[in-house]
């Protein structure tokens, strides 16, 4: 005999939700991140996942690296976002795990945005425990509770379950959006193909 969830506790199943997805490693993702709730004309959750495929998996040599960079600040100064400055390093796990957490207490869009001018405004490494705190610091995040929460096997666990559930919906990079009833937007330039009308 199964339960019959409706008639159990009066609700519906919640629908399926949009979902931006982005992971820290990608500066096409910090493009997106900083217009994506302008852009779509329709409500998307910030989820935090470890990229399937690295923002530089493609290139060739250090010199497409390069001009690849040089593309991404010229759309960064074309929208008058501040100037580039490259991280050290890419490692993003830490920053994705506290982002995980501010998923959770519903401050995820500033703690992302936050983390991300931190790594690409600021230059800093967000594999630098005090450069997350920074961020978290910057949308009212208590540094000990930051902390601990990154430390446990709950927050990675759940970081682990979102990229996963992104891979099984096709999510092959970051930032992609993805819809219940529509198509993937990969990539910054794919929010450009979304009609606001």
């Amino acid at each position: 005999m199964t339960l019959d969830v409706t008639q159990h506790n009066g609700a519906e199943p919640e629908p399926e939700r949009a979902a931006f997805y982005f992971d820290f490693t990608s500066p096409d993702a910090y493009l997106a991140a900083e217009r994506v709730i302008q852009t779509l004309p329709f409500a998307a959750e910030w989820i935090p996942i470890r990229a399937p495929r690295a923002w530089d998996d493609g290139f060739r040599c250090a010199e497409e690296r390069d001009i690849a960079r040089l593309e991404v600040e010229r759309v960064g100064a074309s929208r008058q976002l501040q100037a580039f400055r490259w991280p050290p390093a890419f490692d993003s796990e830490l920053a994705l795990r506290a982002a995980t957490y501010a998923k959770q207490i519903g401050r995820v869009v500033a703690f992302g945005l936050a983390a991300f001018r931190q790594a690409y405004a600021g230059g800093a490494d967000l594999g630098d425990t005090d450069v997350v705190l920074i961020a978290a610091s910057a949308c009212e995040m208590h540094p000990r509770a930051v902390l601990q929460a990154i430390e446990r096997d709950a927050v990675s666990r759940v970081l682990d379950a979102a990229t996963e559930l992104a891979v099984a919906r096709g999510v092959v990079a970051c930032p992609t959006v993805w819809r219940p009833d529509g198509p993937l937007l990969e990539g910054d330039a794919a929010l450009d193909t979304v009609s606001l009308s």
